[in-house]
């Protein structure tokens, strides 16, 4: 289905039209449990929040000023988040530049479990819902073929991987991925949510950030880290058994 703006989603997936604003009609209720909640929140509404063991305001839905001055928490809230964005991106190109898989794979290991940590605390709060009613445009999305590209070269020897799909389906479906792939689609996702962020747009940022590590990132991440340790395990492991044999 089409998203917002008729943009692709995170690695050309379409958005489930319930989980974000149509182009017309009442805003997606996404989770929100009063029945005109759907219409988007009401003037001087609050939705409150957990993160970690404080509480947080996530808007103070004034229509008129909200987008641009948000509560002090969320803004620093959503700055934790941006920075840890920020430097998982910043990390990611570097690790592909190096072309060293000795030092990359450890590396990445070590980045996409801080990544996690930050995907955690999202889906920790309650839905994240945006004053405007359509997303606003950002732009073209970012020309990830490059990193791509680099991070299979680098990966080259490990970069296809089996995962559980659905550890709960009956009997269990096998799906085979590609951690080259798996982490641009990452990537992308972040990019996105991040000129949110840096256009001033605090809720549509944390909204984007939200969304996707439900519904897409976030299980990548996953597999992706579960994949990178078994690599390191079998390394160490491995040898250690060779060693003592």
């Amino acid at each position: 289905m089409p998203d917002v703006n008729g943009r692709p989603d995170v690695n050309g997936l379409r958005a489930e039209q319930s989980a974000r604003r149509p182009h017309t009609g009442p805003r997606a209720s996404r989770g929100v449990a009063e029945a005109d909640a759907a219409a988007g929140p009401k003037a001087g509404m609050e939705v409150q929040t957990q993160t970690g063991g404080s509480e947080m305001k996530t808007a103070g839905f004034d229509e008129a000023t909200t987008s641009e001055t948000p509560p002090s928490e969320v803004e620093d809230f959503a700055q934790e988040i941006a920075d840890q964005v920020e430097s998982f991106l910043i990390a990611l190109r570097e690790i592909a530049r190096a072309e060293d898989l000795a030092t990359g794979v450890p590396m990445l290991l070590l980045e996409v479990s801080q990544l996690m940590l930050a995907g955690g605390r999202l889906g920790a709060i309650s839905d994240v819902v945006p004053v405007e009613r359509f997303e606003p445009d950002i732009g073209p999305d970012p020309d990830l073929d490059e990193l791509r590209e680099r991070l299979g070269y680098l990966l080259t020897d490990v970069d296809v991987y089996t995962e559980v799909f659905d550890p709960y389906a009956q009997p269990p479906e096998l799906l085979n991925g590609r951690l080259s792939d798996d982490l641009a689609g990452i990537a992308a996702a972040l990019v996105h949510g991040l000129k949110h962020h840096r256009a001033g747009r605090i809720d549509e940022a944390l909204w984007w950030w939200q969304f996707s590590y439900l519904s897409s990132w976030g299980a990548e991440a996953g597999a992706v880290l579960r994949a990178l340790h078994s690599v390191i395990a079998h390394a160490r492991l491995d040898s250690a058994r060779e060693e003592t044999a």
